[in-house]
């Protein structure tokens, strides 16, 4: 009902530190977990990626390491029987971004093998329209740090990029049934927060248009279309402590 919560599994790697998991549905009708796997060694905290696999969403097979540590594959969309993702480096490797496909979400494949190189592109998100047009949502970091959408038409090698012109973190979005991209993330101006966004996927641009209630340390919303309400999952430590936050935002028009 999104009022009363209660936990429906826990996953754990000895010796990894598991973080900012995402949810996707495989073809086989599995519901899948993929998200950051992040080690300590000789050479410092490096961050790849584990998937786990459940039939039910409450008995899961074991976390598996899927993508090394040292580059991270952040999110993952299902489309017409395969996985892709976009991969980025930690400080030390942050020229360039990859996109990953895979059939099984285990096994996976570089398609792209510099896919954004301007800045230190991190966390993207992947989703197709009806007649099969990549779109990639990509925050990037550092000094120039305005996000980017990429557009592309089969087979997915050769995009066009579209500065957006403003921060956005943890970037997500989602086609609504009229036809609109609804992306959720954080902003920076004035102050950090997580927003609401229409994002215009022909002129490349993206306008924020709600603020949800949040500050300080925000973001990583999940984002579904339901019963005609946009439901918003994000974390935000704005009533002083850290918390998970559910918002059912109503879009008009």
């Amino acid at each position: 009902d999104g009022e009363t919560w209660e936990s429906a599994g826990s996953l754990a790697m000895e010796g990894y530190d598991l973080r900012d998991a995402h949810l996707a549905v495989t073809p086989d009708d599995r519901l899948m977990v993929l998200g950051g796997a992040a080690i300590v060694d000789d050479e410092g905290r490096k961050t790849g990626t584990f998937a786990a696999f459940s039939t039910d969403g409450q008995t899961w097979g074991e976390p598996q390491i899927v993508v090394a540590p040292g580059r991270w594959l952040w999110q993952v969309t299902w489309h017409k029987g395969k996985a892709y993702g976009v991969s980025y480096g930690g400080a030390s490797d942050r020229p360039y971004s990859s996109l990953l496909i895979s059939d099984d979400g285990i096994k996976w494949d570089v398609h792209v093998p510099e896919l954004l190189a301007k800045g230190w592109p991190t966390e993207a998100t992947v989703r197709f329209g009806e007649d099969d047009t990549l779109y990639c949502l990509h925050r990037r970091d550092g000094e120039d740090r305005t996000a980017h959408l990429g557009v592309a038409t089969p087979p997915y090698t050769d995009f066009t990029w579209h500065d957006l012109e403003r921060y956005y973190g943890g970037p997500n979005f989602i086609q609504i049934p009229s036809g609109e991209w609804i992306g959720a993330g954080r902003t920076l101006e004035p102050k950090a927060r997580t927003a609401i966004a229409l994002i215009d996927v022909d002129a490349g641009t993206l306008t924020p248009v709600l603020e949800l209630p949040s500050g300080g340390d925000t973001s990583y919303p999940g984002i579904v279309w339901h019963d005609s309400i946009l439901w918003v999952s994000y974390y935000s430590s704005h009533e002083e402590k850290t918390s998970i936050y559910l918002a059912r935002v109503q879009i008009d028009g």
